[in-house]
């Protein structure tokens, strides 16, 4: 490979980002098991701290089942307002170190930083710097992975978590996904994974081995991408100006659902994730989507138009709850999600950040 072409790209991830902007706040919260969201019985943790992730708690569970497995949990109600100006600050110190800057959500990012704006001659030392930078301005800690694409850097930016960082070096990104689980790829969510364990793929060394005429055959579309990944290539461009006309986001479950509390906390997981992207770039919509698939594949949508921009939290949760409960109960059980806001009243640019081919995991 010519090192002249080589990207260096940084993956930047907020480490239990709205939990630890908790516990920055409060101090009584720090060391504590803290989950942010409602301890209603039909709430849901939008996001859980490291201390309660070690009790099973993640976003979208229910909160029952969350004090179930955790009895100590503290929920603290959500200030995505406050979310919102950290990630501001954040943003402003990726800014410092590059112009090409493609936000997730409000606590994550890719960087390109190939054209080393800052002088600091390496990635590695670059992503040290925007770590420093970011605990010293926000008080909160932040992980990074550095590669020469951004499948890779993304896998990386977990790989030292929390507070750390860690590289995939092109003379070694091939042979490390091999080493790797299939599930914590990009793109494979549980449904295709437990797919891909029937058909004896677990590790990137195991779908390394399979032709793509292979995976032609059982992943249809998505082959070529899990071809890619497979060898560690990935040539998308961190690109800040994709002019978006919608943000959505979908989730398979892992089994099929008939329990209301349990899709209605897939609803309102999907609704935050959302929610984050048009916060951190306010830019609203006016039609709510949601969608449902069901096991034997059938899909319905149902929508909802206002005559002025979803500005708030609280109005998008609830027209993605309303929409979701006319389809409620449900003999037959549901195996995806989706919510998507559209008719956006900003035509800024701004990324499609999403692969749109592949189910969304889940966050842990």
């Amino acid at each position: 490979m010519d090192d002249s072409a080589i990207r260096k790209i940084i993956h930047v991830d907020m480490d239990a980002f709205f939990a630890s902007v908790e516990q920055r706040d409060d101090p009584s919260l720090r060391g504590r098991p803290v989950a942010v969201g409602h301890a209603a019985a039909r709430g849901v943790v939008a996001a859980a701290s490291y201390e309660a992730r070690k009790f099973g708690v993640r976003s979208a569970l229910p909160s029952v089942i969350a004090l179930r497995r955790c009895p100590e949990l503290v929920f603290v109600p959500p200030r995505f307002e406050v979310y919102r100006q950290v990630s501001q600050q954040i943003h402003a110190v990726f800014a410092r170190y590059t112009d090409l800057i493609q936000p997730l959500s409000l606590d994550e990012a890719y960087l390109d930083v190939t054209a080393d704006k800052s002088g600091l001659e390496t990635a590695w030392r670059t992503a040290k710097a925007i770590r420093a930078d970011i605990l010293e301005e926000t008080g909160l800690t932040a992980s990074a992975g550095i590669s020469y694409n951004k499948f890779l850097a993304k896998l990386a930016s977990d790989h030292r978590k929390p507070n750390g960082q860690f590289a995939v070096t092109p003379d070694m990104g091939g042979a490390w996904v091999e080493t790797l689980p299939v599930s914590r790829f990009h793109g494979v969510g549980p449904v295709t994974a437990e797919k891909m364990k029937r058909l004896g793929i677990e590790t990137g060394a195991d779908l390394r081995a399979k032709p793509k005429e292979f995976l032609e055959r059982h992943f249809g579309s998505s082959a070529a991408w899990y071809y890619a990944i497979a060898r560690g290539e990935d040539h998308r461009p961190v690109n800040p100006n994709r002019v978006r006309k919608s943000s959505g986001s979908e989730t398979t479950f892992d089994l099929d659902l008939t329990d209301p509390s349990e899709i209605e906390a897939g609803v309102l997981k999907m609704a935050e994730d959302v929610w984050r992207w048009c916060e951190a770039r306010q830019i609203f919509g006016r039609t709510v989507t949601v969608k449902i698939k069901y096991g034997d594949f059938k899909q319905i949508t149902r929508s909802r138009s206002q005559t002025e921009p979803v500005m708030t939290h609280e109005l998008l949760v609830r027209t993605a709850l309303d929409l979701a409960r006319s389809v409620l109960p449900t003999a037959k059980g549901i195996r995806l999600v989706g919510v998507t806001v559209s008719n956006l009243s900003d035509p800024s640019p701004a990324q499609d950040t999403a692969l749109p081919m592949f189910e969304t995991e889940q966050a842990a």
